[in-house]
């Protein structure tokens, strides 16, 4: 993805990533596991085992540090990018009009 940026899972801070991640990496800002299925680009919570790599093992903690060879670290947007749910701005727009929905006139 041209224009990616890797961003750590919990506290959403923008990641520069020198080498490939490891299992005992961890965030610089916040002290997190990197390399965790919540990081990856193969997490996807709808899916069987919560991930698209159908060869990948089952991983009970999502936010714990982990084995799996799959591992790809995702890649999102630099473009309005304030972590993986929107500026707070598009949140509040959001809100409104999912609010505005309900009010009687």
């Amino acid at each position: 993805m041209e224009g990616g940026v890797k961003v750590c899972h919990h506290c959403s801070r923008e990641l520069t990533l020198a080498a490939a991640i490891v299992r005992e990496d961890s965030c610089p800002y916040c002290h997190s596991d990197l390399k965790v299925c919540l990081n990856c680009r193969f997490f996807d919570p709808g899916m069987n085992n919560q991930c698209r790599e159908p060869q990948a093992e089952w991983c009970a903690e999502k936010s714990k540090a982990n084995f799996c060879e799959f591992f790809d670290f995702r890649e999102t947007s630099a473009i309005g990018r304030a972590g993986f749910g929107g500026s707070p701005s598009d949140q509040g727009r959001a809100r409104s009009a999912f609010d505005s929905l309900f009010k009687k006139s």
